[in-house]
């Protein structure tokens, strides 16, 4: 399920309505605000983020950055199991779309 283009500008103008509630297809890495960084399975729920089966990446591991995890965890990338994660939507600074899941 796609989100539209006005959905996603209430969203991101800090409008979204509570009838706003999407799961997001396959896993994506989300970056919150004060430097979490997660990867799972996310959904928008109104003003939420839930982020099921969520582990905290807490070294990237890479040599070009975050958008290398797309394709998957390195053999230097540590990450910690959190379960579920429930963050206001105002937190994400962006989501990143994984190629495959994690």
């Amino acid at each position: 399920m796609e989100i539209s283009f006005n959905e996603l500008k209430e969203l991101l103008n800090g409008n979204a309505s509570q009838t706003v509630n999407r799961d997001l297809p396959g896993t994506h890495i989300a970056v919150l605000d004060r430097g979490f960084v997660y990867v799972g399975k996310c959904s928008i729920q109104g003003d939420i983020v839930r982020i099921e089966n969520a582990r905290n990446i807490r070294v990237w591991g890479t040599t070009k950055g975050l958008g290398e995890l797309v394709h998957g965890p390195t053999s230097k990338t540590v990450t910690d199991d959190v379960g579920t994660i429930i963050a206001p939507y105002r937190a994400i600074i962006h989501l990143i779309e994984c190629k495959r899941e994690w």
